[in-house]
């Protein structure tokens, strides 16, 4: 199956750390908004992202970032 491929998992997390950081940069709210489900914690810090674009946005960077770099060491992981 496709995740029981380590390279492969490891890509797909990486596409989707850098796919959500430019949702998140885009439009924040709704970003924020798509991740409301799981325990109240979880929801009450993306209800708390929503009323914040500039917090969102910047995380949405670091996600860009921190897949980009991951994908990049992919190579030296294998």
């Amino acid at each position: 199956m496709f995740f029981l491929n380590p390279t492969r998992a490891r890509h797909f997390a990486a596409m989707v750390m850098i796919g959500d950081g430019v949702m998140a940069l885009i439009d924040p709210a709704r970003d924020a908004r798509a991740w409301k489900k799981g325990p109240k914690p979880w929801r009450d810090l993306m209800h708390g992202l929503s009323k914040r674009p500039a917090l969102t946005r910047a995380i949405g960077v670091a996600q860009i970032a921190g897949g980009i770099y991951w994908a990049l060491k992919q190579d030296e992981m294998d």
